[in-house]
């Protein structure tokens, strides 16, 4: 069968992945035609846009780019209508991928959506648009199925992908050596995948290491974002040219920290699944951080707060996020007792997120419900 798959992101790029390498499993004649990174590319599929020229973050940076977006939206269309594939996946990346949902079914093409938009933590109107559009949802998250049961929409969890990378990777002992690290211990640096939150993130976070010379300070770098624009965002920064870049590395960076500083997203619970004392934070465009405060109806911005239902990690947001607060913090996160207390609330979020297996599970499902129909 032939599977168009649409992800816009660093992370959605590694679950679709393996979503991929699962359905091959039920499926050994599938033929892939994708939207994504270069994990969905060595996986098998044929990649017709990259990631990269996808990410616009926030109210502004969308607008600014609205052109560009258009764009993007129409090409894929055409091509999705030229290749006429069984089944649309969609995986995340909201903005873009429900209104190519909404299309998609006015045409007849089958639609799926893996990794569910949060629609719970802001305007949950739009539920009633993918029971239109979508025909099958796959959730990851425990309460997003009772979210979706309160508008009698039956969906399918099949628990958190994030778990099955978690369990299998086996720790690189040469790690240290292979990327130039010292043995001192490790804070590592996740400011995300966008250029736009690297640059408001990553300059604070820095910012810290002279006040914390027994550790080193290593930054993951995110795919896409070239090496030069890491080192241009830290230019003129005291001791900037003592922060090592680990690039495709954050899980094995993660597996080898003693604690993190996270920009909030999917990274928070990684890093929590990881095992490694964190701090969240965030710091956005002020006109869209303001509009996003009035849209939000969630208690917390990171993922391991929202499963958990409780603040187990701080969260540092706008102004909050300083160097003062993320100094205190960080001496907070390091302390025996309070690694302990994190360490000890994310072996509760693992058993909150379910069973590993979730793109396995997943696969099965698609592939069942397709030959079925």
């Amino acid at each position: 069968m032939k599977y168009y798959i649409i992800a816009g992101e660093a992370s959605g790029d590694l679950h679709a992945s393996n979503l991929m390498k699962a359905i091959k499993l039920e499926d050994p004649q599938a033929n892939f035609r994708v939207w994504g990174g270069d994990l969905m590319e060595e996986a098998g599929g044929h990649l017709v846009k990259h990631y990269r020229d996808l990410a616009f973050m926030g109210f502004l940076e969308v607008v600014k780019n609205l052109r560009t977006i258009l764009g993007n939206i129409k090409f894929c269309k055409t091509d999705i209508l030229t290749w006429q594939p069984d089944v649309l996946i969609l995986v995340d990346y909201p903005g873009f991928n429900l209104r190519i949902a909404k299309w998609a079914k006015k045409v007849g093409i089958k639609v799926f959506y893996y990794i569910s938009p949060q629609i719970w933590a802001w305007h949950s109107s739009r539920v009633h648009g993918i029971k239109a559009s979508v025909d099958r949802m796959f959730v990851i998250l425990p309460f997003e199925s009772d979210f979706y049961e309160k508008y009698a929409y039956h969906v399918d969890f099949v628990g958190h992908p994030l778990l099955d990378v978690a369990e299998t990777k086996p720790k690189d002992p040469d790690f240290l050596t292979q990327n130039g690290l010292s043995p001192k211990p490790i804070i590592a640096l996740l400011p995300g995948s966008r250029k736009q939150e690297i640059s408001r993130m990553l300059p604070t976070m820095c910012s810290l290491q002279s006040q914390f010379p027994g550790y080193q300070f290593v930054l993951a770098g995110a795919p896409g974002i070239d090496e030069k624009f890491y080192t241009s965002t830290l230019s003129g920064l005291d001791q900037a040219a003592t922060v090592k870049i680990v690039r495709g590395q954050t899980y094995a960076l993660l597996q080898h920290a003693t604690a993190a500083l996270v920009t909030s997203g999917t990274a928070t619970l990684e890093t929590a699944l990881f095992e490694v004392p964190q701090v969240v934070c965030y710091s956005g465009n002020w006109l869209s951080y303001f509009i996003a405060r009035r849209l939000v109806n969630v208690k917390y911005i990171s993922l391991v707060n929202l499963v958990l239902d409780r603040p187990l990690v701080t969260e540092l947001i706008q102004e909050d996020f300083n160097t003062k607060r993320l100094k205190v913090s960080l001496q907070e996160v390091l302390s025996t007792e309070g690694a302990a207390q994190l360490k000890a609330g994310y072996q509760e979020l693992k058993q909150l997120l379910g069973q590993s297996g979730a793109s396995t599970r997943a696969a099965k499902l698609m592939v069942g419900y397709l030959k079925d129909s």
